[in-house]
């Protein structure tokens, strides 16, 4: 058995960058409102958290969106795919907090070196 590589102060509790794509509603079930919580946790130990969320996700930043609300608090960056919302007509409806992304802004980030990418 290979000994794992030796942890140093360098590496030992360094900051990350994740990307989660949250594509499915709230109505979805209990596991849309983990995902989001789930990066929430990841930005109060200090990682570098974007969301994207991306089909039926975009549902999330209508209206009040207290998810995007805690988000945002956290520190997350909350983005939304610009077609998900044209075609839930959504568009004077989200809430502050959040921006209009495409999806080459996904595939910048994605490429950036050290980025942990999750889709949901």
């Amino acid at each position: 058995m290979a000994t794992p590589p030796a942890r140093t102060t360098e590496t030992e509790g360094a900051a990350a960058s994740y990307f989660l794509v949250e594509s499915k509603g709230s109505w979805a079930g209990p596991g849309a409102g983990a995902f989001l919580r789930d990066a929430e946790t990841l930005a109060g130990a200090g990682h570098r958290v974007r969301v994207y969320l991306v089909e039926d996700g975009v549902l999330s930043a209508a209206g009040a969106a207290p998810g995007v609300e805690r988000l945002a608090a956290a520190g997350v960056e909350v983005l939304v795919d610009d077609f998900s919302v044209a075609q839930r007509a959504l568009g004077g409806m989200l809430s502050p907090n959040v921006k209009l992304a495409g999806m080459d802004v996904v595939a910048e980030a994605l490429a950036e070196n050290e980025c942990r990418g999750v889709w949901h």
